[in-house]
């Protein structure tokens, strides 16, 4: 490992305090990191915060350049303002989830798993670290707020010219330095405004703790990395991202037999596992600008920043991470009342039971998907088409007879051959244990798993679409940690669990989204303390909003006494 990555490693063995006897270790400011396992360790935490993806967000000299309207460093506070949380582990002096890595020379900065999937929660003025838990960010105020910081630096001479002075330095006297900055924060600005006018058209259109994944991996496959040079864009295929979900935990996520709301991506091998996160690096900033091959196989490995060991990497701390235990005091007999109750009322959904074998390494856990009446507008984002730009034309080189692309084509078809076809010819970093064992021939090895998973995850996106004529049904999962992860639903609607189990009608219409969290009823606090930012929700009668807190009416006809106790075993869960 780097020398940069070893001391991080080094200075993380001194500095956590772990929920527990080690919980009095931490001063008043500092957060306790609740216990999640024997395998999730301090060394192993700091890589989670810190590890890069190939996302690339801008160059890290631009970042520190950059000012906020009122002239204050975009920095300076650590970007706290949006949420994001404090790593001293960092050496470039980012928040948890947001990396620094050298391409070509220079510091890029970007982002990684630990920014969306950390989360910190406050109880009687202390605060409580759960890794891996939906984070409660502003992520759109973050991109919105960016995307306008670069258009001063662009529209304005004064402050192109404090920025070019400290991005060039000793370098800022030469024009030919200074015209190649302009171009370049141009060309940034021109793709970033894009996104942030068409996906993000209102300041509510997700809110603290959520955002649309799947539309902006689509919109910037689609709208950023598949058309012409040098821009790349074709502003036509970005949407709006108006399907917002709550941002998921991740503890489990590997063990998932399906991943995403609806249940379109198989998981559960190697293969799958890198796919998944591939995708998702693309939706955050990573480089991707396929080429037409003269033979008609799309070129994916020329100009693509994904970092593949990288993402394997997080993939094996994925499966490190256990669900946060529950660090408050609790009724152990309550709680033994309510396990029988989440037996016969949740277990039959909720419950780990033995999923689709896919790999010779591990089991994963059934994901079963069902129709809870719950917000279906995830759905249109699925059906969405996009023009298929530089790759029109083109097909994955396996299987062998795979169908040309179109001039247009399903969204998530783009997304499925363009992740398969970065892995497949990238084929020293993919997993090759499939159920299949792995053959004498790497070549071979690569072409059959990438054959299955192409099979495979096509036919999971054309059953999910074949249904949303009449069912909007997404996945169940284990809810083991559950009760760090409010607000639920699949779209963050209803503010705590005692909420969930009270029908629709009578569930809040508006609630604050903050780090203030209610012991006694498992989810937000009502009090954010001014800190929390109000969501407002549909009944059942706008179903397709978007923010529905219609569905999932189970449990709902319990009695006080036995709500009470259902609760309490979900704490420990």
């Amino acid at each position: 490992m780097g020398k940069r990555f070893a001391t991080i490693l080094l200075a993380a063995s001194a500095g956590f305090a772990v929920a527990g006897v080690a919980a009095a270790q931490g001063g008043a400011g500092d957060p306790v990191y609740v216990d999640q396992g024997a395998d999730w360790s301090q060394l192993r935490r700091a890589q989670f915060y810190t590890q890069d993806q190939g996302s690339q967000v801008m160059p890290l000299a631009w970042l520190r350049a950059l000012k906020t309207a009122d002239g204050a460093p975009f920095l300076g506070d650590g970007l706290a303002r949006y949420g994001y949380l404090p790593n001293p582990l960092s050496a470039a002096g980012l928040p948890v989830g947001f990396t620094s890595a050298n391409v070509g020379g220079r510091e890029m900065a970007g982002m990684t798993c630990a920014a969306c999937h950390t989360r910190e929660i406050s109880v009687d003025g202390r605060s409580y670290r759960i890794d891996g838990g939906p984070a409660i960010v502003d992520f759109q105020r973050f991109l919105v707020d960016m995307d306008a910081a670069l258009g001063r630096v662009v529209d304005d001479p004064a402050t192109f010219q404090a920025f070019a002075g400290a991005v060039l330095g000793g370098d800022s006297g030469k024009p030919a330095a200074v015209r190649a900055l302009k171009d370049q924060v141009a060309l940034w600005h021109r793709r970033e405004h894009a996104i942030v006018t068409r996906a993000l058209p209102r300041a509510d259109m997700w809110g603290v703790g959520r955002l649309d994944a799947v539309s902006m991996i689509f919109n910037r496959l689609a709208g950023l990395d598949v058309g012409p040079p040098p821009a790349y864009l074709i502003e036509e295929n970005i949407s709006p991202a108006d399907a917002p979900v709550r941002y998921p935990f991740v503890w489990n996520a590997p063990r998932q037999d399906f991943t995403q709301w609806p249940g379109f991506a198989p998981n559960g091998n190697g293969v799958l596992g890198l796919a998944r996160n591939t995708g998702e690096v693309y939706g955050v900033f990573a480089t991707l600008h396929p080429r037409k091959d003269l033979v008609g196989l799309a070129d994916f490995h020329s100009d693509n920043s994904a970092n593949f060991g990288g993402l394997n990497a997080i993939e094996n701390l994925l499966w490190k991470i256990g669900p946060p235990k529950w660090p408050f005091a609790v009724d152990s007999a309550l709680a033994a009342r309510g396990a029988a109750l989440y037996e016969q009322h949740c277990g039959s959904c909720h419950a780990p039971k033995p999923g689709k074998t896919r790999s010779l390494l591990y089991q994963t856990w059934a994901t079963p998907k069902w129709d809870v009446q719950s917000d279906s507008r995830q759905y249109d984002v699925l059906k969405r088409e996009v023009a298929t730009g530089i790759l029109a034309g083109q097909r994955l080189p396996v299987p062998v007879l795979s169908p040309k692309l179109g001039s247009r084509a399903k969204a998530v078809d783009l997304l499925r051959v363009s992740v398969l076809g970065s892995l497949l010819q990238h084929p020293l970093d993919i997993p090759l244990v499939t159920t299949g064992g792995i053959s004498a021939s790497r070549v071979n090895a690569v072409r059959q798993a990438m054959t299955e998973a192409d099979a495979e995850w096509k036919g999971r996106t054309d059953a999910v679409l074949s249904s949303a004529a009449s069912s909007f049904a997404y996945e169940s999962r284990v809810l083991n940690g559950i009760w760090a992860t409010a607000p639920y639903l699949h779209n963050g609607s209803v503010p705590t669990l005692a909420d969930l189990l009270t029908r629709p009608e009578d569930r809040p219409a508006t609630f604050d989204v903050g780090r203030h969290y209610d012991v006694a009823r498992v989810g937000l606090a009502v009090d954010q303390k001014g800190s929390g930012q109000k969501r407002v929700t549909t009944g059942c009668s706008d179903r397709n909003s978007g923010n529905s807190r219609c569905g999932h009416d189970f449990g709902t006809g319990l009695s006080a006494a036995e709500k009470a106790a259902l609760l309490e075993y979900l704490k420990v869960l």
